[in-house]
């Protein structure tokens, strides 16, 4: 819906239509003026996100999914979208959802370390698992009654809703030829791996994305990561940086979600319910695929169209990454109950999926050594 309507939205909304977001019964007579039947409830909800306007896969996703769930439940489900910064700040969608400002939003679960450092697992681990594995722990391995039990007091459902995939290890305005490069260091980056970076000396920052291009130009930031090349290059961030780096060992297969206003769910009958669930579950894969399609195209077109510098990691860097990453993870665990019971789970779940994975992927990807 454009802003405008949006607006105009709002402003006409009346209470008694909007009350506990559900829009009144209707009753209707048959041919013959026999009684009334009362049909099925509709709502009408208000969905927020921590995503600029229009940005690709991920507001996209976000519409389609509200346009999925409106098919599917034959409009009695509609839902309206604002980007982050249309209704409120980009950060402040868990506490809008939270209150009930908004009955659903969509994000990533490391934006509310603040509130509870748990969250970051839900998100993505530095050196952790990639898509298909969270995916799996998420819906098969305990990973989703963690998730919920841990977002319970806030009265917060959340929901799988999309994967970026493993992601490039960021934007940088100076050369990382080895771990001292990174003293001091001023990089747009969240969840654990800000952290890591804290911890290896650098000064991580967390900005939405809205905000990165103009940090980053005016050297507010000396870096940042935010998602690959399809969108990086959308962002511009090769006008305003000099070395692109990789793998992107922060974020290895960042789970993004649905949030849920929980009373606001429990209104819904179970069919609406299951085609909340059935959408969000079906954007997971959607978001995902948009990545593996435009990746490829826009490294292409970044290694054509710029002078930027596309560089690995040296291995000495990522090796004092990784041995941090697991000092720092460690440290969390212990220190905070919640986490230590989420960790628990995830780290057995990634080291049977790891056994699997060195004798099928690895060894594949090992095997046909493709030239990029």
């Amino acid at each position: 819906m454009p802003t405008e309507s949006r607006r105009k939205f709002l402003k006409s909304a009346s209470l008694a239509a909007l009350a506990g977001g559900a829009l009144a019964c209707t009753k209707s007579q048959d041919a013959t003026g026999g009684p009334a039947v009362q049909t099925k409830k509709q709502y009408r909800w208000k969905l927020v996100t921590t995503w600029p306007p229009n940005l690709p896969v991920f507001s996209e996703g976000v519409d389609l999914m509200a346009e999925r769930i409106d098919a599917m439940s034959g409009g009695r489900l509609k839902i309206d979208v604002y980007a982050g910064g249309e209704l409120l700040p980009p950060l402040e969608t868990f506490d809008a959802v939270q209150q009930g400002t908004a009955e659903m939003g969509h994000g990533a679960a490391y934006y509310w370390a603040g509130k509870m450092q748990a969250a970051q697992f839900f998100t993505a681990v530095p050196f952790g698992m990639n898509a298909q594995q969270m995916y799996a722990w998420l819906t098969l391995g305990g990973g989703i009654q963690l998730w919920e039990e841990l977002y319970a007091p806030f009265g917060v459902l959340p929901i799988p809703a999309g994967n970026s995939g493993v992601q490039m290890g960021g934007w940088f305005n100076r050369e990382i030829g080895s771990v001292a490069d990174l003293k001091g260091l001023k990089m747009r980056m969240p969840g654990l791996g800000a952290k890591v970076l804290a911890a290896a000396g650098a000064a991580p920052e967390l900005l939405p994305g809205g905000e990165i291009y103009t940090s980053l130009e005016r050297g507010v930031i000396d870096a940042t990561e935010w998602v690959g090349p399809y969108h990086d290059y959308i962002m511009g961030f090769h006008k305003v940086a000099k070395f692109y780096y990789y793998p992107g060992w922060h974020e290895p297969g960042s789970t993004l979600e649905l949030i849920v206003n929980k009373k606001a769910f429990d209104t819904l009958d179970s069919e609406l319910q299951a085609i909340v669930r059935t959408a969000a579950h079906e954007m997971n894969g959607w978001m995902l695929a948009q990545f593996d399609v435009n990746n490829g195209i826009y490294l292409a077109k970044l290694r054509a169209e710029t002078q930027v510098q596309i560089r690995a990691f040296p291995d000495d860097v990522m090796k004092t990454l990784k041995a941090i990453s697991r000092d720092t993870v460690a440290a969390l665990a212990a220190s905070d109950p919640a986490s230590g019971k989420v960790y628990a789970s995830f780290a057995k779940f990634q080291k049977e999926a790891a056994t699997w994975a060195n004798l099928s992927e690895r060894a594949f990807y090992d095997s046909i050594q493709i030239d990029v």
